[in-house]
């Protein structure tokens, strides 16, 4: 699922040829990317001006003339400014100049009205101080991983970079929030902003189905050094890998650089 660097990536590359111009038409035809009233989502997009796009968390925000579309790309979910539509197509944009196309061949995005989902949403990890997070951290007697994924918590993060940053920073990812250490979450926070950081510059992982609105691919799956890696050796040490189950997801971490200990 594409995460924070990803989404970022999709926006910096969507917006030049976005805002400015305006909605002439829109189809949508799954139940599932835009459930609900399609034709009225549709009728509501019409003929709107795109005036921003920006990104909050794993969203796509654009903000028209009047009102706000959400988007989501799910798993396979992609937004192409100069494609041809195919049958995975599930939303069109026509445009004043051009064509916007939205692809999903798993039908887990969403395509939205209304700004309700990125209001519920925690702080950016690029934005959020040491002091906030140290604090947020405090009270959460959950693992560490868990904690990460959780979009009320913080936004943007999701199995990748969550993985690459507790293993930047030695914690272990069944480490319980509350009980780690000042420096050890100030070193998190600072891992964070690195790993996150570095990922946007090599425009994100690309790991299946993910590009940006031009259609390339991002390269910071070269750089990752424990996520999809179960077995291969350690960066720091030459220590196999390992892979577990965390919250629902496979996590991969190293048993020496990180191993649990007390806070």
């Amino acid at each position: 699922m594409p995460e924070l660097p990803e989404v970022e990536t999709v926006v910096r590359t969507l917006a030049p040829y976005l805002v400015g111009r305006r909605i002439v038409e829109a189809r949508f035809t799954s139940r599932f990317v835009t459930p609900g009233n399609r034709a009225k989502l549709a009728r509501q997009v019409s003929g709107r001006k795109i005036e921003a796009v920006t990104r909050r968390g794993k969203f796509i925000v654009m903000a028209l003339d009047q009102g706000h579309l959400i988007v989501h790309l799910g798993m396979t979910g992609k937004l192409l400014s100069n494609g041809t539509p195919t049958t995975h197509t599930h939303g069109v944009f026509t445009l004043d100049e051009g064509v916007l196309f939205y692809d999903d061949p798993r039908q887990f995005g969403r395509i939205e009205w209304g700004d309700a989902r990125v209001k519920k949403l925690g702080p950016e990890p690029l934005l959020v101080g040491l002091a906030e997070f140290s604090a947020s951290l405090r009270k959460r007697k959950t693992r560490v991983k868990a904690l990460l994924l959780n979009q009320a918590f913080i936004a943007g993060l999701g199995n990748i970079y969550v993985d690459e940053i507790l293993f930047l920073s030695g914690i272990h990812p069944l480490a319980q929030a509350s009980r780690l250490s000042a420096p050890r979450v100030a070193k998190m926070h600072q891992a964070m902003v690195e790993i996150l950081t570095l990922a946007i510059a090599h425009r994100g992982s690309s790991i299946s189905d993910y590009v940006d609105a031009d259609g390339n691919r991002g390269d910071f799956q070269m750089l990752h050094r424990v996520y999809g890696r179960e077995g291969e050796a350690c960066v720091q040490c030459g220590t196999a890998i390992r892979k577990v189950v965390v919250a629902g997801r496979g996590t991969h971490y190293c048993p020496a650089c990180q191993r649990r200990r007390p806070a």
